[in-house]
């Protein structure tokens, strides 16, 4: 063990805690941090990131493990200490978000305290990040840089030592991350405002520098000062990125007529290789995590760069589609893949017409780029059908070529490149409804190659219900109902038979329901209610089957059973009791919902909605509000808006159903009209923090509707 580590044992860690528990294990994991082996450091720091510093909370065990991270950064002997003074900083970082008392908040909501002795520590031991940043190790520099901007407080011998720096460092990485360090010193102390950005002006306009210093310049300034952004920031970024990716010499004769084994080759110099399935974990599981280590993961040098610039552009949706152009129309193949997540995000924050964005992105739908074509063809997926409609037929050109190059079963190939690029463009070409998608989807059913992918797809195809519908229904027969239904194939596949509208899957449904029913699987016999429900009385041969589950003890069955009955039976003498008496449950929201599709047969369940309008929480209040109008009609309007409206204002994702609602409300919702006016003309997309761009085009088209409508009854 290093020695300066010896008094690791004489604290008193199981007094503390961390985000899963007693904190007894913090001292092995900063021993491991010493280890001589990479594979023992690499879980140490991940156990630590994971749990005592967990989404970059500060817990008490995390201040207290500051002394012995500050002495393994200073000990040579250290093995890896840029990683050391890397979790060193994200620490910092942490503590100098706190309030100026102090007090944290961490995702839970909860205030804690032990931020307050880390910067105070940090700050005493400025004179160690001063070395550090001069370290002959280029690692240990790149680490350490930051905190010259973080933690020093004296303007001047801090600005000076960031000049020098700059004017001693040869690596690219290390002198954008000096002139990064200098803006955050310019943000966190004033008196280091105006030097800065004059340097920084300087900088930018010294034409014998290197274009990336002269961008980074320039971007940092305009963060350090943006009212002073003016109508050349993005041509001025745009030139200074093309002169840092010039068009690349001409393919060679080889390069031009590569082959197939040639088009496998990853196009982005660190895109690493797919690991090796575990077949203990669940498909949709495994790719859930591979998009999460997709995410965030970047090609060229200026992308961090660039997401600075992006976020000081903000709502400047022009200019950020300006600089998105030149970024996707870069012949640097590293910069174009890192500008399909920011267009995406972009598309995915902000209303507007997008159109020349999507075609950008249909572009790098090239069957010789397969690694940037899965990442843009997942882009498009991820968009409504009236967003992605550009990209239609260069998906299906992508779809096409790697048929006609690489066979029809190319949905299979053992090429995971190749498979994740043919496999992204085919089911973003099925939820456009495109039948040309059919061939891919059938491919994987039939031999069970990434089906689960396939599944999720069918359902936007149901012209092809004749040749899906029975390819879905044998593997729901064969699937073992005794487990689980959490990230399980048949979830998806009730889903997709439900949603696919052919009455022919009524059969399938009714056995998957009385299988998950004999075996207990609650969550599974709720939802081949849901999409027995779909079918309406055309389901009704379910009816023996679903009858008794109305009356089961385990309420979200009972409720969908309930919901179920209704669609089959159409019986509201039964119906709306059992439905009222689900009102005070958990699932109330929901059964109001139903009594408003009963309309006014439902009657009797007033009064217990106009009781739900008192509720606390919002959400139950609208629902209540709806289903009132919905069963007592115009005359309800004067009690309904106002409810309605109060809770728009106070939870802005109540606004995709308050505004369903006003639909159906006619001349009723005459009153509301400056408010729908006022949301049309938001540039943020709306309806919360957790909406969907999909949601927010069901909203933007209902807040239309209900204008047009009004327009109409003039």
């Amino acid at each position: 063990m290093i020695d300066n580590l010896e008094g690791v044992h004489r604290v008193d860690w199981s007094s503390m805690g961390h985000a899963y528990g007693p904190a007894d294990e913090v001292p092995l994991w900063l021993e491991q941090m010493a280890s001589p082996d990479p594979a023992v450091r690499e879980k140490a720091f991940s156990r630590f990131y994971g749990a005592a510093h967990h989404q970059g909370d500060v817990y008490a065990c995390t201040a207290a493990s500051l002394p012995f991270l500050l002495a393994l950064a200073d000990d040579p002997r250290a093995p890896d200490r840029a990683a050391v003074i890397r979790l060193v900083l994200s620490i910092g970082r942490a503590a100098l978000d706190c309030d100026p008392d102090g007090v944290c908040y961490s995702p839970s909501g909860h205030a804690s305290t032990p931020h307050a002795d880390v910067v105070p520590q940090l700050r005493e031991r400025a004179g160690d990040f001063v070395r550090h940043a001069a370290d002959p190790d280029p690692q240990v520099r790149q680490a350490a840089v930051p905190a010259l901007g973080l933690f020093l407080d004296d303007v001047d011998p801090a600005f000076g030592l960031l000049r020098e720096r700059l004017a001693a460092e040869s690596g690219t990485a290390e002198r954008l991350l000096v002139i990064e360090a200098a803006a955050t010193l310019a943000r966190r102390l004033p008196a280091a405002l105006a030097p800065v950005t004059a340097w920084l002006a300087a900088l930018e306009a010294d034409t014998a520098l290197d274009a990336d210093i002269r961008l980074a310049a320039l971007v940092h300034r305009s963060a350090c000062a943006p009212e002073a952004i003016d109508a050349g920031l993005v041509p001025t970024a745009t030139d200074l990125l093309h002169r840092l990716t010039p068009e690349p010499p001409p393919p060679s004769g080889a390069e031009a007529d590569a082959g197939p084994a040639d088009h496998r080759q990853c196009t982005c110099a660190d895109a690493p290789a797919a690991p090796a399935a575990d077949p203990t974990v669940p498909p949709q599981l495994a790719a859930a995590f591979a998009d999460l280590d997709r995410h965030g993961r970047t090609h060229a040098p200026t992308t961090w760069l660039l997401t600075t610039l992006h976020g000081v552009l903000d709502s400047r949706v022009p200019e950020r589609t300006a600089l998105l152009t030149a970024q996707l129309r870069s012949p640097d193949r590293a910069t174009r893949y890192d500008a399909i997540a920011m267009a995406a995000g972009l598309i995915g924050s902000w209303r507007g017409d997008h159109r020349d964005l999507v075609r950008l992105l249909a572009d790098c739908l090239l069957p010789q780029d397969p690694y940037t074509a899965a990442e843009a063809a997942s882009a498009l997926g991820q968009l409504p059908a009236v967003l992605a409609e550009p990209a239609r037929e260069a998906l299906a050109a992508l779809v096409e070529a790697h048929r006609a190059t690489h066979g029809p079963a190319v949905w299979a190939t053992p090429d995971p490149l190749l498979r994740r690029a043919h496999q992204e463009a085919v089911t973003a070409l099925a939820r456009l409804g495109d039948e040309r998608a059919l061939p891919g989807l059938l491919t994987a059913l039939d031999t069970d190659t990434d089906a689960w992918r396939a599944i999720q797809a069918c359902d936007h195809l149901p012209q092809a219900a004749a040749e899906l519908l029975p390819r879905l229904a044998r593997r729901l027969a064969g699937a073992d109902f005794s487990q689980e239904w959490s990230w399980s194939e048949r979830r998806a596949l009730v889903a997709a038979l439900g949603r696919l509208g052919d009455p022919a899957a009524v059969p399938a449904l009714t056995a998957a329901l009385t299988a998950s029913v004999r075996h207990e699987q609650w969550h599974g016999a709720a939802a081949a209610l849901d999409a027995l429900a779909r079918f309406g009385t055309g389901a009704a041969s379910a009816l023996e089957t679903v009858r008794p589950l109305a009356d089961a003890e385990v309420l979200d069955l009972r409720f969908a059973a309930a919901a179920a009955l209704w669609s089959l039976e159409r019986d509201p003498a039964d119906s709306v009791p059992r439905l009222t008496g689900l009102l005070d449950t958990s699932r109330g929201r929901d059964a109001a919902d139903v009594l408003g599709r009963i309309g006014p047969p439902a009657s009797a369940a007033l009064p217990h909605l106009r009781r739900m309008l008192r509720a606390d929480y919002e959400w139950t209040r609208v629902h209540a509000a709806a289903a009132i109008h919905d069963i007592g009609g115009p005359p309800e309007a004067a009690v309904v808006l106002p409810v309605l409206l109060e809770a728009w204002e106070k939870n802005d994702s109540t606004a995709g159903h308050t505004l369903e609602c006003l639909r159906r409300m006619g001349p009723g919702a005459a009153p509301a009209l400056p408010r729908i006016r006022a949301e049309l003309a938001l540039a943020r997309r709306s309806g919360g923090c957790f909406t969907s761009v999909e949601q927010d085009e069901a909203l933007r088209r209902a807040a239309r509707a209900v204008i047009e409508g009004l327009t109409h009854l003039r």
